[in-house]
């Protein structure tokens, strides 16, 4: 999904906040069952350092939950097959951001 189209869209059940590295985030959304990674208007993955500047994205928007979202990097480490779904989410406050 492109950053213009979300822009367009009112309402979204869970926005995650994927964080990548220290104070690295990318964002995807979860709108009627399906999650896409939002894109810039040239179609590179949206990120950015400061979470507050993704949140704000959707001041004025209807948001049903809004996460952190955190992968362990280390399950091949500990005997897990890697990327097999590891992945905390931590609820974050303030989703209407008024």
């Amino acid at each position: 999904m492109l950053l213009k189209e979300l822009k367009n869209i009112l309402h979204v059940d869970k926005v995650k906040l994927h964080s990548l590295e220290s104070n690295l985030y990318q964002l995807s959304v979860v709108i009627g069952g399906i999650e896409e990674y939002v894109q810039t208007d040239v179609g590179r993955f949206l990120t950015r350092h400061n979470k507050l500047e993704l949140q704000a994205l959707f001041k004025g928007k209807t948001v049903g939950a809004m996460v952190l979202c955190h992968q362990s990097a280390y399950d091949e480490m500990i005997g897990q097959p890697i990327g097999t779904g590891n992945v905390l989410e931590v609820p974050l406050g303030n989703t209407s951001l008024s």
